[in-house]
């Protein structure tokens, strides 16, 4: 049995991008056993997946906020206690930031991760028992296979395979997921494109689903369903609920969120929307159908996006 310790900490489309790597060592490797280390809030997303076998959660986000709370540092004692409780045969750090790097350090084990050209921050590297160097410039995914293999000594497979088991189907009307919330102003679409593009979906049969992170993306849920027939507001729920919820749609047609990578992960037919960011290195990747529009020079039109959805469900 070789015991190994994932780091991959935040964010949600970053733990999505680290699944291929988990199939891809656990192939190559029967007898592993896989820890991951991951934030609080992402933790139930981990545990969905079948070659995880223990998850330690921290809550650095949290704990940032209440820097001066001695319940923080108490809390911070028992993770620390915690990391170093058994010793790992490898400890893997793909997330290649300071903070990151610094949990690597206190976990026991051989410290695997980036070298100082391949990182994000170059001072994490000196953290490191082991650097290896792995192209900057490759898609999120692969940087995360690269490192994984080159740690464990394998080299991965062409395929992509996240390793989530899919959700037993169930009944009642098919629904398309308008992931229209994301993390950054400058990466979100028009309402009237979205409404355009819900209505469409509304006349072929499919009810519109708007799930919601935030109060302003719970405001733009509702504003949007009033102008969709039949559509509804998702409750706010937890991740494994919500990844049960992509799971079981006939189609999804999100921006560049964690959310649009989850349904690639899934292999439900997906349209993705790119208003100024590059696909390039963070689009999504599977073995489902999937289309991805837009990019740094602009968001496609709702036209564009209702055509795409209406090749993915021909």
């Amino acid at each position: 049995m070789t015991d190994i310790l994932i780091i991959k900490t935040s964010s949600l489309g970053d733990v999505v991008h680290q699944m291929p790597a988990i199939v891809d060592a656990v192939h190559a490797c029967p007898q592993l056993r896989v820890t991951w280390l991951v934030e609080e809030s992402f933790a139930p997303l981990v545990r969905l997946h079948p070659s995880v076998a223990d998850i330690i959660p921290v809550a650095t986000r949290r704990w940032r906020s209440q820097l001066g709370a001695g319940a923080t540092w108490r809390e911070i004692a028992k993770f620390r206690a915690r990391l170093r409780e058994r010793s790992f045969d490898k400890v893997i750090d793909t997330q290649g930031l300071i903070r990151s790097a610094i949990m690597a350090r206190v976990a026991r084990g051989e410290r695997h991760g980036y070298d100082g050209r391949s990182i994000r921050e170059p001072l994490a590297a000196r953290f490191y028992d082991v650097r290896h160097a792995v192209g900057s410039n490759l898609h999120a995914v692969t940087r995360n296979r690269i490192l994984t293999g080159l740690s464990l000594g394998y080299q991965s497979p062409h395929d992509v395979d996240y390793g989530l088991r899919p959700f037993m189907r169930t009944g009642g009307q098919p629904y398309a997921v308008l992931l229209h919330g994301t993390s950054r102003l400058s990466k979100t679409w028009r309402a009237e494109d979205w409404i355009e593009t819900g209505r469409w979906l509304s006349a072929n049969g499919l009810q519109t689903v708007l799930p919601w992170g935030t109060e302003a993306e719970r405001l733009l849920s509702e504003r949007l369903s009033g102008d969709i027939a039949g559509s509804r507001v998702q409750p706010r729920q937890t991740l494994d609920l919500t990844a049960r919820m992509i799971g079981n749609a006939a189609l999804v047609i999100g921006v560049d969120t964690g959310l649009m990578h989850l349904a690639a992960a899934y292999r439900v037919p997906l349209v993705g929307i790119y208003v100024s960011t590059d696909p390039g290195l963070t689009g999504p990747v599977g073995s489902g159908r999937m289309a991805v529009l837009g990019g740094k020079n602009g968001p496609p039109s709702a036209g564009q996006v209702i055509d795409a959805a209406e090749r993915l469900l021909a």
